[in-house]
């Protein structure tokens, strides 16, 4: 048992290693993930004993049904990699008698080393085409596909972008050129419901600490959802009670684990979880930020190969499927909370942090083999309590200086207003009272950490500076952009460099 213990530590501290071994027992497998065989071989990873799809194999299956279906398929080249390859998206589009559809925006392969992710999508394409039971969907519905956002990093079954950046911290900073193609293609859409696929890993460095001799995660599938206090409440509301219940419920009817999404963290040497996400530099946030009903969800498979994949295939496609049939019953309902979400006028929170509580988890435990509940400390952000507000303003002014700011509000299809002749307006300034700047770069970021005061007075914008209106869709993703005390602000991932005493050239507009 010795052994057992030592070859388990090995694995979970040594990365090179769990990319090429499985760490998962045929025991475990077969006693908690079978397969799912009613899951067809119709993609192109499904087709073959080993490896996942390629490039061409992905072009090549993406073509065959915009080539069959011309009316209702498009593919369209939104930009391409660091590497040069194209990035694709399928719009599965019917032209009904509905006016007001429902725009739904599904991606996956944000990270390169989780394959169901994008299988998941490409079954997805396969049974909304091909499937009498779910082609009815597109007469209530619009769908944009993006199945492998990352492809440099899917190629060669690693997480990060051709430059090293993990692409789902990079919504607010816009730093990696996938990142902003795409960005502007979900503007472009202007989704209303959209749903990231991941997969997560189920055996990590720290769960070998845990029991007696280790433990591994038991859930099939974790559901990660805003708990973004910026997000209006009617919004987050209906993904947790009628997006995230319904599919909860297709899951546990197939005998599939699930619970809201957890993971490990190593706080003053103890070993604690934290559940749920407020932070907009990850998908579930920003696109929530856009005032669309947002979740990302994460399917047990990386580190294990091919491991339970088609299991792990189902998983998505359940999610995928019941998402869509969430949307395509409620859509009337849906259409109208997001109108009362657009006129969302509440003070704004700058900063907010995780609510801490005692909690029992579900673990299998890798000695005996069974499931069993471990007690831990839970740090919930679907729980947040603020601990910084303001006001909100009307309007957010940019001085002409920052272009590259300017760019980036493009990319994410903000709207703003350009000013054409010297004008003095009544604004608050932000006098930068207490600076820190000593972290490690994060994603190749010098971070910054600001308090600022609020000074009224007035300024002489001239031509080429810009106002950003707050009466849009996007308005709580401005906040977060903006506010420098926000954790990821323009200012705060170092974009906009500032010092203390400084006067930012970022102000706040009321009428």
């Amino acid at each position: 048992m010795i052994r057992v213990f030592i070859l388990i530590l090995f694995l979970f501290n040594n990365e090179i290693i769990l990319s090429q071994l499985n760490p998962q027992s045929k025991k475990v497998t077969n006693t908690f993930f079978q397969e799912l065989e009613y899951i067809q071989d119709v993609t192109p990873a499904l087709k073959k004993k080993k490896g996942f799809t390629n490039y061409e194999e992905l072009i090549d299956f993406l073509n065959k049904f915009s080539e069959k279906y011309p009316d209702k398929v498009k593919v369209k080249y939104i930009g391409k990699s660091q590497k040069g390859k194209r990035i694709p998206i399928l719009y599965l589009i019917d032209k009904t008698k509905v006016k007001n559809k429902v725009r739904v925006w599904l991606q996956g392969g944000l990270h390169g080393d989780e394959p169901a992710s994008t299988e998941s999508l490409l079954y997805t394409i396969h049974k909304l085409l091909e499937d009498e039971n779910y082609t009815h969907f597109t007469e209530k519905l619009d769908l944009a596909i993006l199945p492998m956002a990352n492809i440099d990093g899917f190629l060669k079954n690693k997480r990060y972008a051709a430059n090293g950046l993990d692409l789902n911290r990079d919504h607010t900073k816009l730093m990696a050129v996938e990142t902003q193609v795409i960005k502007r293609a979900f503007a472009d859409f202007d989704a209303h419901v959209a749903l990231d696929f991941h997969e997560y890993r189920p055996y990590r460095k720290d769960f070998a600490q845990l029991s007696t001799f280790g433990i591994s995660s038991i859930y099939d599938l974790m559901f990660l959802h805003s708990g973004n206090l910026n997000v209006p409440n009617n919004i987050r509301a209906i993904v947790d009670t009628l997006f995230v219940k319904n599919a909860k419920i297709k899951l546990d009817a197939l005998g599939l684990t699930n619970r809201h999404y957890m993971k490990s963290d190593k706080i003053q040497g103890e070993i604690q979880f934290s559940t749920g996400s407020n932070t907009a530099r990850s998908s579930s946030n920003s696109f929530a930020l856009n005032n669309a009903y947002a979740t990302l969800f994460e399917i047990r498979g990386v580190g294990i190969g091919k491991t339970s994949f088609k299991r792990r295939i189902g998983a998505g496609f359940t999610v995928a499927n019941s998402f869509l049939q969430t949307a395509y019953e409620n859509d009337t309902f849906l259409l109208n909370q997001l109108d009362l979400a657009n006129n969302h006028s509440k003070n704004i929170v700058v900063k907010s942090e995780r609510s801490i509580y005692k909690d029992t988890i579900l673990a299998i435990d890798l000695e005996s083999n069974n499931v069993i509940k471990l007690s831990t400390i839970m740090r919930d952000a679907k729980k947040s309590i603020a601990i910084l507000e303001r006001s909100r303003p009307d309007f957010y002014a940019l001085k002409s200086d920052n272009k590259h700011i300017i760019n980036k509000l493009d990319n994410l299809g903000i709207r703003k207003t350009e000013i054409k002749s010297d004008t003095i307006i009544q604004v608050e300034k932000y006098l930068v009272v207490n600076f820190k700047n000593d972290f490690k770069p994060y994603e190749k970021m010098k971070m910054q950490e600001v308090q600022t005061d609020i000074i009224n007075d007035r300024v002489k914008f001239s031509e080429g500076d810009v106002l950003i209106p707050l009466d849009q869709k996007k308005s709580n993703l401005i906040i977060e952009l903006m506010e420098p005390e926000a954790p990821n602000s323009f200012i705060s991932f170092g974009i906009m460099k500032t010092k203390r005493e400084d006067i930012l050239t970022v102000y706040r507009i009321n009428n």
